[in-house]
């Protein structure tokens, strides 16, 4: 395997244009449960939506890892453990997500009661919760599948399989909530089947690939050392999306303290954030991918070179992109929102939001590196210290009052990725004992 700049994108590309089409699956679902006239409705669909978003995030490592477990395996040569791999991270998918069924009620009630919504605007989400919920066999499946193909470099299927379930909950969404009339429920309904339907797609594409071969000796798919390798490197990455989230969180209930206003403008500028973690997540892709095959492979060089040119065209992107928000951000607060006060308050900390695509690129190229290397254990060891730098940065900046709030949250992003740049040599030493490190072996 050689690593170039043509590898990089062949694999990140698709991974950004399905990063594009996800945003418009909301706007849709919100403009569709719009158009039915109660704001309580609306208010239940963003609050589900934001639980949905933090649930299933967690649950993120279920994509992560099988990106790096099949691509070592690939770079490994070893087909057998290929489909091992993509059966095992099934069935453990497949045991969360009927946890999930189990204890939605429960769940829900925990949920929406830290939440504190209103009771109609609580009730509309937990209807919109309690059905939607069935997907989550499927939807978790579905992250499983995206991670075996990217871990195979075949980021065009994965893009196809993702594009596909949006646009089928779009067209479901519109059709059940508009044409039918089913409300809140019918949004909920449209987002089982399209994930069940992908579900079905993706076993589908994998049985053909696999040459109609699904079949793996029990003692393989379950050898006790590979499950606890499996389960060791999901939990440290579940821990470290925790944080992660908490992170996230933390910055929100921040900015509702300071008021209304200021709540609505951190709200429009996180898009700024948002936009840029699209780009540079699709390079965190790549990395998964690269490093993954290059590790399995034992091959130093191309690591390093995958490590070198992920993190200069994470640079690239991050700056350019930063770039754009300075000299377009008036205007793009101005589409977002038509309030005069949310826009004058969205100006005063634009620079800061600005500045985000840029602070993150090292933590997001790092982020791909050591998911693809499996150093899981690392990156939830170092995640924490960034984290608690953060709070640490707030309680200090806390004078500077929304100002602080944003700089803390760029000191969040920058710990993250120089902590995981000073470890990334040691680490380097232990994955290759024999091969002597150079400067040119290192990501400048």
């Amino acid at each position: 395997m050689r690593v170039d700049s043509r590898r990089v994108f062949v694999i990140a590309g698709p991974a950004m244009l399905a990063n594009l089409t996800t945003p418009l699956l909301g706007v849709v679902s919100t403009a569709a449960i719009g158009q039915l006239g109660e704001a309580q409705l609306l208010g239940g669909v963003a609050l589900a939506s934001v639980a949905f978003d933090c649930v299933f995030w967690l649950f993120g490592f279920l994509r992560m890892a099988t990106v790096a477990f099949t691509a070592q395996a690939l770079g490994a040569d070893d087909r057998i453990e290929i489909r091992a791999v993509l059966i095992r991270a099934l069935l453990l998918a497949a045991v969360i997500g009927l946890a999930l069924i189990v204890l939605r009620t429960p769940l829900a009630s925990l949920i929406f009661t830290a939440m504190g919504g209103s009771a109609a605007v609580t009730a509309a989400a937990s209807s919109y919760f309690h059905i939607r919920l069935w997907s989550a066999p499927f939807m978790l499946g579905n992250y499983v599948m995206l991670g075996w193909l990217v871990g195979q470099a075949r980021t065009g299927i994965a893009l196809a399989i993702q594009v596909g379930i949006n646009l089928l909950n779009m067209a479901l969404t519109i059709l059940l909530v508009l044409t039918l009339h089913w409300g809140i429920e019918g949004a909920a309904i449209a987002t089982v089947i399209a994930e069940t339907t992908g579900f079905v797609a993706g076993v589908a594409i994998a049985w053909h690939l696999l040459g109609g071969n699904l079949r793996v000796a029990r003692d393989l798919l379950f050898d006790r050392a590979r499950w606890l390798r499996m389960l060791a490197v999901n939990r440290d990455i579940m821990i470290r999306t925790a944080a992660l989230i908490g992170g996230f969180l933390f910055f929100t209930a921040q900015g509702a303290r300071a008021g209304d206003q200021v709540l609505a403008a951190n709200a429009v500028l996180y898009n700024f954030l948002m936009i840029g973690s699209f780009f540079l997540d699709g390079l965190a892709n790549a990395a998964e991918q690269l490093c993954g095959q290059s590790f399995g492979a034992r091959d130093r060089v191309q690591f390093s070179q995958a490590v070198r040119l992920v993190l200069l065209w994470s640079v690239a992107f991050g700056v350019a992109v930063t770039l754009v928000f300075i000299a377009t951000g008036d205007h793009l607060i101005d589409f977002i929102t038509t309030s005069p006060e949310v826009r004058i308050a969205a100006r005063e900390f634009m620079l800061l939001a600005a500045l985000a695509p840029a602070c993150g690129v090292l933590a997001y190229c790092f982020d791909g590196v050591y998911i693809g290397a499996s150093w899981a254990r690392d990156m939830r060891n170092l995640m924490v210290i960034a984290f608690v730098t953060y709070i640490a940065a707030w309680a200090l900046l806390q004078p500077f009052g929304n100002s602080g709030l944003w700089t803390a949250l760029l000191i969040f992003l920058l710990a993250r990725g120089v902590l995981q740049g000073l470890r990334y040599p040691a680490l380097m030493r232990a994955a290759f004992p024999h091969a002597q490190l150079t400067p040119a072996s290192l990501p400048r």
